[in-house]
């Protein structure tokens, strides 16, 4: 039984974490952290969770080694980075859900997060871990940096482009929409309800750090490459999930023939990427609402003649693929199980 624990148990993703963990039949969850909650069980944080599992929320320090075999930080990005110094080679796995270590690039982790201030040889040591594209450099990684919730969606949308094909993308411009659970529960004015509801706010319009560090990792990855890549970012008054629209243009000459077989390639054997026809459905996909509660990433590819250019779309819950699930998944393969472990809920629907 793999012993684990979450920092940042208090929070919406570390909410998830605790859900799937319990209901996960090779972990057990031995250690819950964090510093605002003290004291306090799991059903008193998270009103799903009626459950009694002996554990209240303790301070973190290096004795949590003695407890766990991987720790699950679900925390700012400036508290996941003095954590992981703290936990490294101490705790067989650190699976970081924040974005401290997600951009390798110093420069580029300095324009988009000034205030966090890491450790160099750490930021070396962190595996990008999106399962489908480095499962396996997930098996005997120590150290794992999840990908933005966003950044999830547009590199599995992208990655069969680059990864795959080989092509060089010229730009390409993402318009992503979230639901207000990707903001976690800082009380911000423009979340409060009588403004959030029926919403759509551009919050981020002109860039978003999560498309820089999709641009860091497609870099290192090759063969193909991205000349320029920008993102819009905006909250729509859904909670959970978020649909990332990629509109790509390239000199390389393609057809929605060869595009729609090079992802359904691409991803073959991969359970968690659905590669999905735009109109296979009763609604056209993919939704958002098609994969809530599950760790199911839906992606569609259409080429537009007409616009010369490739429209990549790609739907998840960002709670789950986006976060928690995620890294569930991640430290499957990190631990020798089956990666669908603990994983295999369908999603719910309507909801």
């Amino acid at each position: 039984m793999i012993r684990a624990g979450v920092v940042g148990a208090s929070g919406l993703a570390g909410g998830d974490l605790i859900r799937l963990i319990t209901q996960h039949p090779d972990m057990e969850l031995t250690f819950l952290g964090g510093s605002s909650n003290i004291g306090r069980r799991p059903a008193e944080l998270h009103p799903n969770l009626r459950l009694d599992l002996g554990l209240t929320v303790q301070p973190v320090t290096e004795e949590i080694a003695d407890q766990v075999d991987v720790v699950f930080l679900a925390t700012p990005a400036p508290v996941s980075a003095e954590l992981a110094a703290l936990l490294a080679d101490r705790v067989p796995a650190v699976v970081d859900l924040s974005g401290a270590f997600r951009i390798r690039t110093p420069e580029l982790h300095d324009r988009w997060y000034p205030k966090v201030k890491r450790r160099t040889d750490l930021a070396d040591r962190f595996v990008y871990g999106v399962p489908e594209l480095v499962g396996d450099q997930l098996t005997d990684a120590a150290l794992i940096s999840l990908p933005g919730c966003y950044a999830t969606a547009i590199t599995l949308g992208l990655a069969p482009l680059t990864l795959g094909l080989g092509l060089d993308l010229k730009t390409v411009v993402v318009d992503g929409k979230s639901g207000s659970s990707g903001g976690g529960l800082q009380l911000r004015t423009p979340d409060l309800h009588p403004f959030r509801s029926g919403a759509i706010a551009p919050y981020s319009p002109t860039g978003h750090r999560h498309a820089a560090e999709v641009g860091d990792f497609l870099e290192r990855g090759k063969p193909g490459t991205i000349g320029s890549l920008t993102m819009s970012a905006y909250g729509v008054s859904h909670v959970r999930g978020l649909l990332t629209s990629s509109y790509v243009f390239t000199d390389d000459a393609v057809d929605q023939r060869e595009l729609q077989r090079a992802y359904v390639r691409f991803y073959k054997g991969h359970r968690f990427v659905r590669v999905r026809r735009h109109a296979e459905t009763l609604i056209p996909v993919p939704d958002p609402q098609a994969v809530l509660g599950s760790n199911y990433c839906d992606v569609t590819v259409l080429h537009d003649e007409d616009g010369d250019r490739i429209v990549v779309l790609a739907a998840l819950d960002n709670l789950v693929k986006g976060a928690a699930g995620q890294a569930v998944q991640a430290a499957n393969i990190r631990f020798g199980l089956p990666e669908e472990t603990g994983l295999t809920m369908q999603p719910v629907m309507p909801a």
